[in-house]
């Protein structure tokens, strides 16, 4: 370029690439910067010539232009030429494509610019590493999650923040990451500059230049409250709410670590079931409240046994189980004693004094079982033991107590299918007129021949129903086949017929135990005076329900006796106020009737009383004539038992008593 008096410069020569490059022809030598280029472009071009000039050194700048809709980078250098005045008379301009290398340059700086972004803007703590744990760098959120500045960080070892056992495991991790290895869901627990326990979760990434693992980046994730918010839930889900107990739950996990523990060591421990006599009655009379009031001061007292290593967990209800670890049962005697010693003083409940006993089964690990579930299932038997004996005391599972436990599975299962089977058979006692000799009623009793077991005694099976419930079944099936036997006897023109069937306390609490009955009478087409409910003064406690199940059955025309009758604890007032027909003299009373005074009384005055109330008296239990003679001297009216006949078969009895 010609650099001319008045400031200007002149193109003196340009090759075919500085050509293409400024966009010029050769027409345009000899011509100055203004008139060959657009003016923007012009009035930079004349700014940096005149730099240079002014410098009077080279100068070098970089531009771009477009060619072909393709923009081209370049880097020029402008080189004053003097004469020898000093006087600049040209300007030497030599431009080099930099495109490739402009472009590589934008790469490294959006891709530096991106990796500043991910790291200034992440949630996670992130930090560059050298190999031996050495933090290089640190983006911000690593200041907010450890509390430590920028300046306390660097050239802080990573282990410097980490708690106990914890550091060991960071740095096997930082030896496999530069390995080449990628670390990740690695879990520890670092320490925050104020002295806080951050739980955290960490990823490490080998760092790798030029082919050479250099460092390693580690990514921590703080996930402190995500842990507190799990310890919180694992709370809830391993600990009674109400009592704040471990519960069953955490018992049943825990379980095994008790046996592993005694395992390792050759020792014992102790596993106690306990839980509150009457606790029903209290809940149900006293309100849930009160109920759920007197469980915590419970749960209190219990762990408040602080001489022995013992966990208190609640089963569930009013059970709780006790374990002692590393004792023996002389041990176990004591803590048992002292339990029962907690629940001597009274529980003040809304201003009221309780007094609650409990009933404990103790289960003594190896010698009573070696799991869990064995453990618990013994001291729970040895629990029912204790509230067969008394309540209010303690028990040790015995291996007597199983043989026992295992006997009754076996005989509810048979049960269970008895009626299935066709095992159930009823035998029938005649009722002996005193006066007459002559037999028209009998009490329908039930037996059972299992296929399994042989004949079981009623004394056996008949307590097991009521407590499984199966007496519902059973009692339904009776009172369908004394109905069918009496159609039978009918239809053979055995005419007068009746037959006695007892109902138990939880038969009669049946809501369609009238329907059922109706239902027998009518399919069978028999007279309902014929038959006849035999209920104990046990059955009647619900006194308002009572009469009203009474009246119905009174209204369908059934016969009704009180069984038993001077052995329940009910009040006389409910002999006028309920529909009955007869008493049954209790047979405690007729065994001794010749020899006790008392006895011939109270059976005498029986007898006076349904007298006088209109109602009929069968005597129980006779077994020798002096026996019958005291009772016909007395005017009881009727009297069944071995003197006259052992219950015996439908068919027995026809032959024996219906024929003649």
């Amino acid at each position: 370029m010609k650099v001319e008096e008045d400031g200007s410069f002149r193109y003196l020569y340009a090759n075919n690439e500085a050509l293409k490059y400024a966009s010029i022809s050769e027409e345009t030598i000899g011509k100055t910067l203004q008139e060959s280029l657009p003016v923007e472009v012009a009035e930079h071009l004349q700014a940096q010539y005149e730099e240079a000039v002014r410098k009077k050194a080279p100068l070098a700048f970089q531009d771009f232009v477009t060619i072909n809709e393709e923009q081209i980078y370049g880097e020029s250098i402008l080189t004053p030429i003097f004469d020898e005045n000093g006087q600049c008379q040209f300007v030497v301009s030599v431009t080099r494509d930099i495109t490739d290398k402009v472009i590589e340059k934008l790469r490294l700086s959006e891709s530096e610019q991106r990796y500043r972004s991910l790291m200034d803007h992440n949630m996670d703590a992130v930090c560059s590493l050298d190999k031996n744990g050495v933090i290089l760098q640190a983006n911000p959120s690593t200041y907010a999650i450890t509390g430590y500045t920028e300046r306390e960080l660097k050239h802080l070892n990573i282990a410097d923040l980490l708690i106990g056992d914890h550091e060991k495991i960071v740095q096997d991790a930082l030896k496999y990451t530069t390995e080449g290895n990628t670390r990740d869901n690695l879990t520890c627990e670092l320490i925050h500059k104020n002295g806080e326990t951050i739980h955290a979760q960490i990823k490490m990434i080998p760092i790798v230049v030029n082919n050479e693992i250099t460092g390693v980046y580690i990514i921590i994730r703080d996930i402190t409250e995500q842990v507190r918010n799990d310890e919180v839930m694992k709370f809830i889900a391993y600990h009674d709410h109400l009592t704040g107990l471990p519960n069953r739950s955490l018992l049943k996990e825990q379980i095994h670590e008790y046996i592993q523990r005694a395992q390792d060591e050759s020792g014992q421990f102790a596993l106690m079931y306990l839980d509150l006599d009457r606790f029903k009655f209290l809940n149900d009379s006293m309100g849930h409240n009160v109920g759920d009031m007197l469980l915590k001061e419970v749960a209190i007292r219990l762990t408040s046994i602080d001489d022995f290593t013992i966990t208190v967990y609640r089963q569930g209800g009013d059970e709780f189980i006790l374990i002692a670890e590393d004792i023996n049962r002389i041990s176990s005697v004591i803590i048992a004693e002292k339990v029962l010693e907690l629940f001597k003083n009274p529980f003040l409940l809304t201003a009221q004094e309780f007094y609650v006993t409990p009933s404990v089964g103790i289960s003594m690990y190896p010698n009573d079982g070696t799991d869990g579930e064995t453990l618990i299932k013994n001291a729970d038997t040895a629990l029912y033991q204790v509230k067969e004996r008394g309540r209010g005391h303690y028990q040790f599972y015995s291996i007597d107590m199983q043989k026992g436990d295992s006997q009754s599975m076996l005989l509810e299962t048979c049960l269970r299918r008895a009626i299935e089977k066709d095992e159930l058979i009823l035998n029938f006692q005649p009722q002996i007129d005193l006066y007459t000799g002559e037999i028209n009623s009998f009490e329908a009793l039930l037996r059972w021949n299992c296929g399994l077991l042989g004949y079981v005694s009623p004394a056996d099976f008949i307590p097991l129903a009521e407590e499984t419930g199966l007496i519902i079944p059973i009692g339904e099936w009776v009172i369908k086949e004394v109905c069918r036997q009496i159609n039978e006897w009918n239809n053979k023109g055995y005419k007068n017929i009746n037959i006695a069937v007892n109902l138990s306390a939880r038969q009669f609490q049946q809501p369609n135990l009238v329907e059922i009955i109706k239902n027998a009478i009518e399919k069978n087409k028999i007279e309902s005076s014929q038959l006849e409910i035999e209920i104990t003064e046990g059955a009647m406690q619900d006194t308002k329900e009572t009469i009203l199940i009474l009246h119905r059955l009174k209204d369908l025309g059934v016969q009704i006796s009180i069984d038993d009758f001077g052995t329940g604890y009910s009040s006389l007032s409910y002999l006028k106020r309920f529909p009955l027909n007869t008493l049954k003299i209790d047979q405690s009373f007729v065994r001794d009737v010749l020899t006790d005074n008392k006895d011939a009384a109270i059976t005498t005055t029986i007898i006076h009383l349904a007298e006088s109330l209109g109602f009929n008296v069968i005597a129980e239990g006779v077994e020798l004539k002096e026996q019958a003679d005291f009772l016909r001297k007395v005017a009881c009216h009727k009297a069944q038992g071995f003197l006259f006949s052992k219950p015996k078969p439908a068919e027995q009895i026809e032959n024996e008593y219906l024929k003649k």
